[in-house]
């Protein structure tokens, strides 16, 4: 229950006005604040680390839009790049300078990739990277991992199944078993599960596909060589290897993950914040692979707003920025002093937590033990983060509602607002 100070009459009010016109009220499920037991807060406006709701509180946001908003709320370079395009007209279908010139940023930053694509999400640079590893490799198999989240396309949006290498079972309705029965499932940071996937499904495994930092489950870091020996793997089975980087891309490194632990993938799936806030995505790779796509071969993707050219002036504004100066420098600072921060409140209020971070992002688990994998994650104090969360939502702090999702940290934050969530936090564990 919120404390009786906290007012959410108007979010209340209209949630349940919603309800009657959007399927749970919400466009997208973790919106709907079910995972932390109570109603979502609406939100009216944001600027800078703070977001704003329609019954008039401000919160010191960690979820920065589920990540894109690296930069903050409403950078002003971002702003009047998005003015000046949407002046000239908001979409034409047809290419831009503006597409290429993303695609020259994009390319510089990541090594791996030497051709890019522009779709308008995540879920569908996820959907084009798989069409294109099976138009490449023939081959029907996709490994992925358990706990890494990939979009709702249909051949990912499964579970695991009851054996190790075992193909999967669909996790939604309306996927068909035999679409769910294309990809196998295994635990993420286990290489000898992806070995023996290899064995049994020799020749016929497309690609595996992962987040290189798993961020769908909370923040969880590769385990050392993990990546190498995946790269390994797929290099030695003519398979491709996909890095899902729609979080850690521009997020970790300017060259994502893969910039940072030096392991290449053959495609990458980019998002959030090459969008500056704006739906945009793209997926990259290899150029021989990235020209199976058509109109140069037979793997089909198209989009009407795909490259449009308000998201592509938010984005070049955006990473214009990212890429100039001391930006990763100053995230991590920031990152480092709210982690030991949280750390510490935790243990003096005698709280058993582990906070897993890689550069601007992180997860604080309830638990003493280290957090590997989805099962780690599983066996956490689920109802000890929810007390938590309410509890930080009435001192104003915003985290993700779920114990399974990331908190993020944005060059706006200042060293008040690290020093005020720290001090929010001394309040609420344990509670």
């Amino acid at each position: 229950m919120m404390d009786k100070q906290t007012k959410y009459t108007k979010s209340a009010d209209a949630f349940a006005q919603a309800c009657n016109y959007l399927p749970g009220g919400v466009d997208s499920p973790v919106r709907a604040f079910g995972g932390v037991d109570m109603g979502p807060v609406f939100i009216d406006s944001a600027k800078g680390s703070k977001i704003y709701d329609i019954d008039g509180n401000e919160y010191i946001d960690y979820v920065c839009s589920w990540g894109p908003m690296i930069l903050g709320h409403t950078p002003q370079p971002v702003l009047e790049a998005i003015l000046a395009a949407a002046k000239k007209g908001t979409s034409f279908g047809a290419p831009t300078l503006a597409e290429t010139e993303l695609a020259k940023k994009v390319i510089a930053a990541c090594d791996s990739i030497e051709k890019v694509r522009f779709v308008t999400s995540g879920t569908e640079a996820v959907m084009t990277a798989i069409r294109l590893a099976r138009g490449y490799t023939k081959k029907d198999l996709i490994v992925k991992m358990a706990g890494c989240y990939h979009g709702h396309s249909d051949s990912l949006l499964v579970a695991a199944g009851s054996g190790l290498a075992e193909t999967a079972i669909a996790s939604s309705g309306g996927v068909p078993d035999s679409i769910a029965n294309l990809t196998i499932v295994l635990p993420y940071n286990d290489i000898d599960a992806v070995k023996a996937a290899f064995e049994k499904h020799k020749n016929d495994i497309a690609a595996v596909i992962i987040e290189p930092v798993a961020a769908n489950m909370g923040v969880i870091p590769p385990i050392d060589g993990y990546l190498q020996a995946l790269r390994d793997l797929c290099n030695g089975n003519d398979t491709l290897l996909i890095f899902d980087e729609v979080i850690t891309g521009f997020r970790v490194a300017a060259g994502g993950a893969q910039q940072l632990y030096g392991i290449d993938s053959d495609l990458t799936c980019l998002g959030k914040i090459i969008g500056g806030g704006l739906p945009a995505a793209a997926v990259g790779g290899r150029a021989d692979i990235m020209e199976m796509l058509a109109p140069l071969s037979s793997v089909y993707q198209a989009g009407t707003l795909s490259g449009n050219p308000i998201a592509t002036a938010a984005a070049n504004a955006t990473l214009d920025i990212l890429t100039k100066g001391d930006c990763y420098e100053r995230l991590e600072a920031s990152a480092a002093k709210l982690e030991a921060g949280l750390a510490d409140a935790a243990k003096s209020a005698g709280v058993d937590i582990t906070i897993n971070r890689v550069g601007s992002i992180m997860s604080c688990f309830f638990t003493d033990k280290p957090v590997r994998c989805f099962s780690d994650v599983q066996a956490t104090d689920i109802e000890s983060f929810k007390r938590y969360f309410t509890a930080m939502l009435n001192h104003r702090i915003y985290l993700a509602p779920s114990a399974y999702e990331a908190m993020f940290v944005s060059l706006a934050h200042t060293g008040e607002d690290i020093e005020k969530t720290i001090e929010a936090a001394k309040s609420c564990f344990g509670k």
